[in-house]
């Protein structure tokens, strides 16, 4: 029972929060104080920052603003970093609101447009902005779901181009994961936004226990100390796992152990230990498709069922539901029968390869308790709602496309974070497995470490710059890009530079007070010294490399029988040279010396031009092998030698900077500083202020650089854009060409080149096949770096390959112009995907596709397959939206593309599902995980 202090403070948040205390009687759990501190804040007219670990319910302050928007009659937007988030999102509202409130806008759906209640991804936001759309123009409120998405460097920048230019009225609703430095980022919010609410939460809601399996055995990680809860608690590694860890090792023989004696603990028994422990459901992370793949078939092969036969027919149930598109052949080649049989035995993997249908599967049972393991990669991390009761790590390091790396204590927390789901489990709890290269501090330096600081990723683009020019000029755009995030955190670092550049100035007036002799100026000495030495160097290296060239020369006209004196090396004196050959681009001599020795002599030897001192006839069948062929020929030799001097060198040529280097040796002997008995320590005291001097230079330039970085690369890319006539020079607002206004609408990492090869009508003699291959190089990326060997291998029609060469032929000539400019330069065509695009157009089924593309030598996955026909997809309907020639053929091979696997749910089947969902909650109430 609450006291009558408690009652009133209550009831005066009510009187003073009257919307608040609306949204919260919908709820059938109490808000967390920091959910309360940030709905409040937005209720009293401010944006909000709200950095809170996962799971710790941030979305809840984000519904409410979609709760203000209604109640004021406006609009708000909800922004996700991806389309699967948004999906989930607009089922989460529609269940909420109804269908009638609620929009979806992603790319490939749009529904509901003009709903007050518009979900839709990030993207899509910045694109609206940019076109000047009549929605912007009702919005109140934008949510900014996972808005530390903008340290992505791939995707990063457009999080905050919307912030930046978001008009002033919209009040602003950023959702963050817990990140060091969410004070930075919260005063660089309020600088672009004006007043922002900034709330951290480092609680979780459901605690996270840290433990780590040692072979069939789980210990916890880490030992606390202190009773007290009150106390601080000092955490230390458990002694017993530190204990089983070094016993571990012994037996395989070493501290890091024997790699190849080891064999990690098989997936099927961590699993049992999992659910001997009671910690499923579980996502057991592993970094690679194929592994998780992999431990999948393990478990389906081991045989141990984790669902109940009731579950089993709706498992069923659901992935037929969610399959209902797809043909039998389809599902053929996709193994979807081995797929249904892991599901209902209780086991799945989530990752980028598989297809949409069966991601959203895995995630629908898992979310509904009818999935207890998922094998997946780190994607599954990045947003989506699937929390469990325990999350496994197999491994401490992870592919980056690049290299090998170990997790940062951020990824570590971003992963574990999904353990512990609330208002189930009164706690959570992460599995990391036991190796060799695995020891439990490391474990537990990345448990307890909390360094996850967010960086900007912030670069203008082309298309970014067209659109800011278009809109407020030059001048202006510039300036708004140096408000960006990028250039707030380059300029506080430059504090710290500026700091140590006047440390280096103040040093350097230090250290030149200092520098004193009453014979004469020793900084007229100084410099006479150095230049000398400069130059007594250059005259070194330039002697040096005049002799090699001698030598060189002078080796390559020795001819068979000449007799040559090698001046140094464990064979030196006369020696007669059998032959000459060239080996890594040098003259080698096999020669005999008159000690009998048979070799090799390259140029090393010798220091200046070889002349023979005279020559002796080498019998043709001559054999160096031969003890008795060498030991004549040998005789001989000494015999013609004998008494024979070397002869002189021939001369050189005194270098162009002899005279100069004799003159400076006179000045400096006359100077009268060089009588003075401390010239040396005088001269070191100079060298020491020249030193403050240029560090003190190097350091003005950085803060240089740094202060207009963005304004630099705005400044490049405005020219380019100048010279290939899509901006005209005056850069007035307005001043965009008819180009320009086609730039203007292409978001793509290739804008410009897909806009030069727009302009140009280059691709109007192709077909809608042709035009999805062609447009495919400009989105793919190959996995890994593997190419595509497309010189000995079809790409489609000789149509494809010829606008293919004239593609690369653009990029080349386009990166010119930008190399001269110093803006970025463009990505280079990659057309691996182009005989996939080419065929799917032409209606190859997709075992047709994908065997095609393994007897090209070129293995993807259907989830690959499929996220990359989207991409394309994406291009060729923003070129179908153009005013072009070749509008209506970007449509229709858009259109072509949009079956079997790549088929979209219709508004129908997502309201459907929305509603589908919402049968399962109580009727009134919505309970938010």
């Amino acid at each position: 029972m609450s006291s009558p202090a408690e009652s009133y403070a209550r009831a005066r948040r009510r009187n003073s929060h009257r919307e608040l205390a609306e949204f919260t009687d919908q709820l059938d759990f109490a808000l967390d104080p920091f959910q309360i501190e940030a709905c409040e804040a937005l209720e009293g007219g401010h944006g909000v920052l709200v950095c809170a670990p996962t799971g710790a319910g941030k979305t809840i302050v984000g519904e409410f603003a979609v709760h203000l928007a209604l109640a004021e009659g406006s609009s708000c937007a909800y922004t996700t970093p991806i389309k699967a988030l948004s999906n989930q999102k607009y089922a989460d509202l529609v269940r909420r609101y109804g269908p009638e409130q609620v929009g979806l806008l992603t790319g490939d759906n749009s529904i509901n447009p003009s709903a007050p209640i518009l979900v839709m991804t990030t993207e899509v936001l910045r694109n609206m902005l940019y076109v000047g759309s009549e929605t912007i123009d009702r919005l109140r409120y934008v949510v900014m779901d996972e808005v530390h998405y903008l340290a992505d460097r791939f995707r990063g920048a457009v999080w905050e181009e919307v912030i930046i230019h978001l008009p002033e009225q919209v009040r602003l609703v950023s959702l963050s994961a817990t990140v060091s430095n969410s004070e930075e980022f919260g005063q660089w919010l309020q600088s672009v936004r004006g007043d922002t609410a900034v709330i951290v939460s480092d609680e979780r809601p459901v605690p996270l226990w840290q433990h780590m399996l040692v072979g069939k055995r789980l210990y916890d990680l880490l030992a606390e100390h202190g009773g007290d809860e009150s106390q601080t608690r000092r955490r230390e590694v458990n002694p017993e796992l530190v204990r089983a860890s070094r016993e571990q090792l012994q037996r395989l023989g070493g501290w890091r152990g024997d790699r190849h004696r080891w064999r990690p603990t098989r997936r099927t028994d961590v699993v049992t230990t999992l659910d001997r422990q009671g910690l499923l459901p579980a996502i057991y992370f592993i970094f690679s498709r194929a592994g998780c793949d992999a431990a999948v078939e393990q478990c389906r092969a081991h045989g141990d069922r984790l669902l109940e036969p009731e579950d089993r027919a709706l498992v069923r149930e659901i992935a037929e539901r969610h399959t209902a598109e797809l043909s039998a052949s389809d599902l053929d080649v996709l193994g979807y029968w081995e797929w249904l049989d892991a599901l209902e035995m209780g086991y799945a993997a989530h990752h980028a390869g598989l297809i949409p249908a069966f991601k959203e599967t895995v995630e629908e049972l898992f979310v509904r308790g009818l999935c207890k393991v998922v094998f997946a990669t780190e994607t599954l991390a990045l947003g989506i709602n699937m929390p469990a009761r325990s999350v496994v790590l197999e491994r401490l390091v992870k592919f980056n496309g690049e290299t090998h790396q170990r997790l940062t204590p951020g990824e570590y927390t971003q992963l574990t974070g999904r353990a512990g789901r609330r208002g189930i489990d009164i706690e959570g709890h992460a599995v990391t497995l036991w190796s060799p290269d695995v020891n439990p501090t490391e474990v537990a330096t990345l448990a307890t470490t909390r360094t996850f600081r967010l960086r900007s990723s912030f670069e203008p683009t082309y298309n970014m710059a067209v659109n800011l020019v278009g809109q407020i000029g030059r001048a202006a755009s510039k300036r708004l890009l140096e408000r960006s995030f990028a250039q707030f955190q380059a300029d506080r670092s430059v504090v710290g530079l500026v700091r140590q550049r006047d440390e280096a100035l103040a040093e350097t007036r230090q250290d030149l007070t200092e520098v004193h002799c009453e014979r004469g100026d020793v900084r007229e000495y100084a410099e006479l010294r150095r230049e000398l030495t400069a130059l007594e160097r250059d005259s070194s290296k330039t002697r040096s490399d005049i002799a090699r060239r001698e030598v060189a020369t002078s080796l390559a006209r020795l001819r068979r029988g000449a007799i040559v004196h090698v001046p140094s090396g464990k064979h030196r004196g006369y020696a007669v040279v059998l032959d000459s050959r060239a080996e890594q681009g040098e003259t080698v001599l096999r020669v005999l010396n008159t000690q009998r020795w048979s070799g090799k002599v390259d140029g090393r030897a010798f220091h200046g031009w070889v002349e023979p001192v005279e020559t002796l006839k080498v019998p043709k069948n001559f054999n160096p092998r031969a003890p008795q062929a060498r030991r004549d020929l040998a005789a001989e030799l000494a015999r013609r030698t004998a008494g024979m001097s070397p002869g002189r060198r021939r001369p050189r040529e005194r270098g162009p900077d002899t005279s100069r280097i004799d003159e400076l040796r006179e000045r400096l002997r006359s100077h009268p500083v060089h009588s003075c008995p401390d010239r040396d320590e005088h001269v070191r005291e100079f060298e020491n202020a020249r030193a403050a001097e240029r560090k003190a230079a190097k350091l003005e330039a950085k803060v240089a650089a740094r202060t207009s970085s963005l304004g630099h690369t705005f400044e490049a890319i405005f020219g380019v854009l100048v010279e290939l006539g899509y901006l005209d020079p005056s850069g007035e607002p307005g001043s965009v060409t008819e180009a320009g206004a086609l730039l203007s609408r292409l978001w793509s990492e290739s804008d410009l080149l897909v806009a030069e090869a727009v302009r140009s009508d280059a691709w109007s003699e192709l077909t809608a096949a042709d035009l999805a291959a062609v447009v495919s190089a400009l989105v793919y990326e190959p996995r890994g770096g593997d190419g595509f060997d497309t010189v000995n291998v079809p790409v489609g029609s000789r149509r494809v390959r010829t606008a293919l060469g004239d593609l690369t032929a653009r990029w080349r000539a386009l990166n010119e112009v930008t190399a001269s400019h110093g803006a970025p330069a463009i990505r280079q065509p990659e057309p691996g995907f182009a005989l996939a695009a080419y065929r799917w157009v032409s209606g190859d089924s997709l075992g047709a596709v994908l065997s095609n593309l393994t007897q090209a030598g070129f293995e993807i996955s259907p989830g690959d397959f499929v996220r990359w026909c989207r991409q394309v997809i994406d291009l060729l309907e923003q070129i179908g939206r153009l005013d072009t020639a070749i509008a209506t053929l970007a449509q229709s091979a858009a259109a072509s593309m949009r079956r079997g696997v790549l088929a979209d749910p219709t508004e129908r089947q997502l309201i459907d599902e929305a509603y589908d969902e919402a049968s399962e909650t109580d009727s009134g109430k919505v309970h938010t995980t």
